[in-house]
């Protein structure tokens, strides 16, 4: 039952490796967000993306199977507004208008190719709505979303100062340095990390052009990389959500888990309880980009949120 002032609402956030859904009551006067959904699937989106500049049959597929997945709850639930917002991989694919066609056909909704700006600014809302007012978190934030193809930056206050999207993501890391003869190293080449680290450092130059990375007092990483990495580093039996949510990871915790990632083999990381399947082969590229800000910043560590674009998503359609 819908309580009065609330709004019953979908976002979907579609990026480069994984598409996922929220389905919340909303009320925009009292700033409260009742959570009714919230799931993840891997579809790889942005396989190949890089190399062809197209996106792949096969990762429309599987993305359109977890659209028809997603049509289902939300027609469920109840939700009268839906808003679907893409982000890096389909930002970059000749072939976008098939992705388009499908998902209009599927949910009736067309999906917003946004910029990197945009995305910034709803993760940006997304993760700092609820730590206002916190005295044990300072400002202003350094909110970084860390996703397969991209990574965006933003810093500010109550509000966004600034923020910049660029291309380096852990599926776009890990095609363009760790996959051999079409197979991912296993485990990768000194040589292939310190190019991987580089191009890296190459887009923090890039970001630090426009956000002045090194005043924020307080890092918030968002995505899977880095709750994947939170996970690990509370050597949780299963992902757990409640407990990932707000906690904090320090540089040095960091630095470890980044170095037994891309030292370990596919079935070593397969082998971690807290582990997606479908993050087995790009999680040694996302936290080494995770360490890399750490490193850039200065921050001692990094506080850990679920709370992203897609909540950040649900505010704007409320």
């Amino acid at each position: 039952m819908l309580v009065e002032g609330f709004t019953r609402v979908a976002a979907v956030d579609c990026g480069t490796n994984s598409i996922r859904l929220l389905v919340a009551d909303v009320n925009p006067a009292t700033g409260e967000l009742l959570e009714l959904d919230r799931r993840m699937t891997i579809v790889r989106l942005g396989q190949g993306v890089d190399r062809t500049g197209r996106l792949a049959p096969e990762a429309l597929e599987r993305t359109f199977a977890a659209c028809r997945e997603y049509a289902d709850v939300i027609r469920e639930l109840g939700a009268t507004k839906v808003r679907f917002v893409a982000t890096s991989a389909s930002r970059d694919a000749e072939n976008r208008d098939d992705f388009v066609r499908g998902v209009v056909d599927i949910l009736g909704v067309e999906p917003e190719v946004i910029t990197g700006d945009q995305e910034a600014e709803s993760s940006f809302t997304g993760a700092t709505k609820e730590l206002k007012g916190r005295d044990d978190l300072a400002r202003p934030y350094l909110v970084v979303d860390i996703g397969g193809g991209s990574t965006e930056f933003v810093v500010g206050e109550d509000r966004v100062r600034a923020a910049r999207s660029v291309d380096v993501g852990c599926v776009r890391m890990t095609e363009r340095h760790l996959v051999q003869d079409g197979k991912v190293s296993d485990p990768p080449t000194e040589e292939q990390i310190a190019a991987m680290r580089a191009d890296i450092e190459a887009a923090l130059d890039l970001a630090e052009e426009t956000v002045p990375l090194r005043e924020a007092r307080t890092l918030v990483g968002l995505a899977g990389s880095v709750t994947t990495v939170s996970a690990i580093a509370q050597d949780l039996a299963a992902y757990d959500s409640e407990r990932i949510h707000h906690s904090r990871i320090s540089r040095e915790r960091v630095r470890e888990i980044t170095e037994r990632l891309l030292r370990s083999t596919h079935a070593e990381r397969a082998a971690i309880p807290s582990m997606h399947p479908g993050r087995v082969d790009v999680i040694g590229a996302g936290a080494l980009v995770l360490l890399a800000i750490m490193e850039r910043t200065g921050a001692g560590e990094v506080v850990v949120s679920e709370h992203d674009i897609l909540d950040g998503i649900a505010w704007s359609v409320a």
